[in-house]
C-alpha cells in the first residue's frame, strides 16, 4: 500500500492540468481503480487481515482524495493566476447603465389629466369595472332600448342557473363613477373618474378594453359657460398651447341635457396635427348638462343643485399628442414600441412641436 501512495501522490503533484488529475482519480479510486480493487479483496482475508489491512486501505483513499482536491484548488489558482495576467479591469471606468422599466403613455397622459385636473380643483373617484346594469345604464338614463345595452356592444357577466341577481356588465363607461359618487357624498362635488372601460369593438380606432376620463362638477350656480371654461383650460395645458379655440355642436347623451360634442381648433399642414392654429376641427370628447333624472337616481335634488358631465378617451388623447398611429398599438405592441414611447417615472416630456397625423 505505501507504494500505491508514493506512486499517486507523486503523479497527483505532476498532474498539469484538471484533464489529467481526473484521470488520476479514476485510476485510483475510480470504480476500477487499484485502491478500489485492493478494498475488494477485504472480503477474501481472515478477520484478522481485515482488521490492520481495512483501516490502512480507508486511510489511503481518504489520503488520495484530500490530494486530488488539494491539487484541483492549486490548478484552479494558477489558472486564475493566468487569466489576471492577460486580462485587466479598469476600475475607474463608469459602472454599466441598468434599464430601467418605462411608464406606459396610456399612464403617462392619466397622470398628466389628472395633475392638469387636481390644479382646477378636481379630486379623482374610483369605481367597480364589474357594475350593475342599474349604475351602467339605467341610473344614467339610458332606456332599456338603447343600442348600447345590447351583447353585440357590451359584455354581459355570465350567470349561472337559478342566480337572479340583476345582470353585471363590464362597465362600457367610467359615469358609473359619477352615480357613486354622488349617491356617497352627494353635492356639491368635483371629480373625475379615469379608469379602464370596455366595449365589444376592434379596430384601428377601437378595442374591446380601453381608458376614459369622464369629469362631473356639481353646485348651485354651474352652467355651461364654466363647462367650456374648464375644457378650455385642460385643453391648452395639455396640448401645451397658449390659446385654442373651442366649438360646441348639439348631441344627444341620454344622461346630459343639453348636450355638446366638444371640437378642438387645429391644422393638418403637412399630415402634422397642429393643436390652436389653423382652420381644421377635431372631435375630442362630449359632455353637457347633468340631466335632472340622472342627478335625482342619485340622490340629489335637481331643484337645488345642477352641473356639468364630459367625458374623453384617454388613449385616443394619448394618440394626438404623441403621434402615435394606432390605438391597438397600447395593447399588443412588443418591448420595442413601448421602449419607443414609454417614458421614464415621474419623467414629464415636452410635447413634440408637431404631431403626426
Amino acid at each position: 500500500m505505501e507504494d500505491l501512495r508514493e506512486k499517486y501522490i507523486d503523479l497527483i503533484a505532476k498532474a498539469g492540468d484538471e484533464a489529467a488529475l481526473e484521470d488520476l482519480r479514476v485510476a485510483a479510486v475510480g470504480k476500477k481503480g487499484e485502491i478500489s480493487l485492493k478494498m475488494r479483496e477485504l472480503g477474501k482475508m481472515s478477520p484478522e487481515e481485515r482488521q490492520v489491512a481495512g483501516p490502512a486501505l480507508n486511510a489511503l483513499k481518504d489520503e488520495i482524495n484530500a490530494a486530488l482536491a488539494a491539487k484541483k484548488a492549486a490548478l484552479a489558482d494558477v489558472a486564475l493566476e493566468e487569466r489576471l495576467k492577460t486580462e485587466w479591469l479598469d476600475v475607474t471606468l463608469p459602472g454599466r447603465p441598468m434599464r430601467r422599466g418605462t411608464i406606459h403613455p396610456v399612464s403617462q397622459v392619466m397622470e398628466e389629466i389628472t395633475a392638469i385636473f387636481a390644479d382646477l380643483g378636481f379630486s379623482v373617484a374610483e369605481g367597480p369595472q364589474i357594475d350593475s346594469d342599474w349604475y351602467n345604464f339605467d341610473a344614467l338614463n339610458i332606456p332599456s332600448h338603447h343600442p348600447a345595452r345590447a351583447e353585440m356592444d357590451t359584455f354581459y357577466m355570465h350567470r349561472a342557473e337559478g342566480d337572479n341577481r340583476p345582470p353585471h356588465v363590464l362597465r362600457t363607461h367610467t359615469s358609473p363613477v359619477q352615480i357613486r359618487h354622488m349617491e356617497a357624498h352627494g353635492a356639491p362635488c368635483r371629480i373625475i373618474a379615469p379608469g379602464r372601460v370596455y366595449r365589444a369593438d376592434y379596430d384601428q380606432t377601437h378595442t374591446p378594453m380601453f381608458h376614459q376620463v369622464e369629469g362631473l362638477a356639481i353646485d348651485r350656480d354651474i352652467s355651461m359657460a364654466n363647462l367650456k371654461w374648464v375644457l378650455e383650460e385642460f385643453v391648452k395645458a395639455y396640448f401645451e398651447v397658449d390659446h385654442v379655440e373651442l366649438r360646441f355642436r348639439a348631441s344627444h347623451f341620454p344622461f346630459t341635457e343639453p348636450s355638446a360634442e366638444v371640437d378642438i381648433q387645429c391644422s393638418w399642414e403637412g399630415g402634422v396635427l397642429k393643436v390652436g392654429e389653423g382652420d381644421d376641427w377635431l372631435e375630442i370628447l362630449g359632455s353637457g348638462m347633468v340631466h335632472p333624472q340622472v342627478l335625482k337616481n342619485s340622490g340629489v335634488n335637481p331643484d337645488e343643485w345642477q352641473g356639468f358631465a364630459f367625458g374623453m378617451g384617454i388613449d385616443r388623447i394619448a394618440m394626438l399628442k404623441y403621434g402615435i398611429p394606432d390605438l391597438r398599438a397600447f395593447f399588443d405592441s412588443d418591448l420595442r414600441w413601448l421602449q419607443h414611447y414609454g417614458f421614464a417615472a415621474l419623467d414629464v416630456p415636452t410635447t413634440a412641436a408637431g404631431l403626426s397625423r
